[in-house]
């Protein structure tokens, strides 16, 4: 699928280029806007199925939880394509929570969906978020994984593509040193910057 859906995000003009400032605080020559990929909701509908197709049969969980912003339409769609219930964590205060009435049960089986996994530590969050209030985090899925590598989550995790794109500290960043404005196209979105 990693071809099929490289060319998906090149159709949807959400394989974007330039100088991005990355979630992780990374730089990077690519960005991955999935938002643009699951606004045509047949996409989103896919994409969800093919993840919950990916979910080894022993996860079993019986709830999804998916980072926002970026994990929020897919983390629905694949909830919807198991029959289970969709929650969501929101940053406040620089960290993770379940809010708007959200709650977990004491060993409630719950599976993380992200969209994009640089480094993994939005979902890492998550998972230790639920693990602290007492659910049992099983897995985690994401439509793309952008290392090179799938990084360690302390769960297990599938991922529909592996698609590496380069990512760089700002001291080692050759876009920063040629001068070129780094942008935050992402969900926390901040004025340009220079690195």
């Amino acid at each position: 699928m990693t071809e099929d859906l490289k060319d998906l995000f090149k159709k949807c003009g959400a394989l974007l280029e330039g100088h991005f400032l990355l979630s992780s605080g990374l730089h990077s020559d690519q960005y991955f806007q999935c938002a643009l990929l699951l606004s045509d909701v047949s996409l989103a509908e896919r994409m969800g199925k093919a993840l919950a197709a990916k979910m080894p049969e022993g996860w079993a969980p019986t709830t999804v939880v998916g980072p926002a912003l970026g994990g929020v339409v897919i983390g629905h769609e694949v909830a919807r394509a198991l029959g289970v219930r969709s929650l969501f964590t929101e940053r406040k205060d620089g960290a993770m929570e379940l809010r708007r009435g959200f709650k977990v049960s004491p060993g409630e089986r719950v599976v993380v969906v992200e969209d994009v996994i640089t480094t993994g530590k939005s979902t890492r969050e998550v998972i230790s978020l639920l693990t602290e209030l007492g659910a049992e985090p099983v897995g985690a899925l994401s439509i793309v994984v952008r290392a090179a590598e799938p990084p360690e989550l302390g769960v297990p995790s599938e991922h529909l593509a592996r698609l590496p794109a380069a990512a760089w500290g700002s001291q080692e960043c050759a876009l920063c040193r040629a001068g070129l404005p780094v942008v935050k196209p992402g969900s926390r979105e901040k004025p340009s910057l220079r690195g």
